[in-house]
C-alpha cells in the first residue's frame, strides 16, 4: 500500500486523491443573488448534512487563487441561498451552470432554467428540481487563509423544504423517484445503482 504525505503534494495532486476516493459525493445546485440583483447558480459537490435539529447543511466553496467565488460572496452578503438536489433529469442543465461567466451574467439564463419564488427568503429557486431547500446563513468560516487557494465553509439552516409530491411518501423520500446523481472524479457522475441493506446492531 502506498503511503503519501499530503504536505509534499501539490494542491492538484491532493485534489485528485480526494475526489477519486471520497465518492460518491452528492451535488448541491445553489442559487444566490448578487448585490446587483443577478441570480447566480452553481453546482457544488463538497456538500453534506450537518444536523437534523435544527436542519442544517454544509457547503465548502473552493477559492480560485485565493479569490472568493460569486456564490460564497453572495451568501455571506445576503445571508440567504437555495440548495437543490441534482438528479438524472436536471443534471445536463445543471452542468451548464458550471461554466465560468462574468459576475454580471446569470448561469440560470445560460442553462435556460425556470425561476420559482421562495416562501421565506428573497432568493428564488429553480423549478427543474424535485427537491429544493430555502436556507439562511448560520455560519461562514474561511479555511486555509494562509494558502493561495483556501475555501469558504458555509453552514446553512434550512427554513423551508419544497418536495415533489410524487417522491414524498408519508414523511420519507422515494429514492428511486428522486433519482439523485452523484459526483465522481473527472467528468464522471453516478446514478444510485444497486441498493443493499445491512441491519444496524442493537
Amino acid at each position: 500500500m502506498l503511503s503519501i504525505n499530503p504536505s509534499l503534494n501539490t494542491e492538484r495532486e491532493n485534489y485528485k486523491l480526494l475526489i477519486g476516493t471520497i465518492i460518491p459525493r452528492p451535488i448541491a445546485f445553489v442559487t444566490s443573488v448578487s448585490d446587483n440583483g443577478i441570480i447566480n447558480g452553481a453546482p457544488f459537490s463538497y456538500f453534506s448534512i450537518v444536523s437534523s435539529n435544527p436542519p442544517m447543511i454544509s457547503l465548502s466553496i473552493q477559492r480560485s487563487g485565493g479569490k472568493q467565488k460569486d456564490t460564497a460572496r453572495n451568501i455571506i452578503h445576503t445571508k440567504e441561498f437555495v440548495v437543490h438536489i441534482v438528479d438524472e433529469q436536471n443534471v445536463e442543465k445543471i452542468n451548464q451552470t458550471a461554466a465560468t461567466l462574468p459576475s454580471n451574467q446569470s448561469e440560470i439564463e445560460l442553462a435556460e432554467l425556470t425561476l420559482v419564488d421562495s416562501i421565506k427568503i428573497k432568493v428564488p429557486g429553480v423549478n427543474e428540481s424535485k427537491v429544493r431547500m430555502e436556507c439562511t446563513l448560520e455560519y461562514s468560516i474561511v479555511l486555509g487563509e494562509n494558502s493561495s487557494i483556501g475555501c469558504d465553509l458555509i453552514i446553512g439552516k434550512i427554513v423551508q423544504f419544497h418536495i415533489d409530491e410524487e417522491i414524498y411518501e408519508e414523511g420519507r423520500i422515494n429514492q428511486a423517484g428522486l433519482a439523485a446523481v452523484s459526483r465522481l472524479a473527472g467528468n464522471n457522475y453516478a446514478k444510485i445503482g444497486e441498493v443493499f441493506s445491512i441491519e444496524r446492531p442493537k
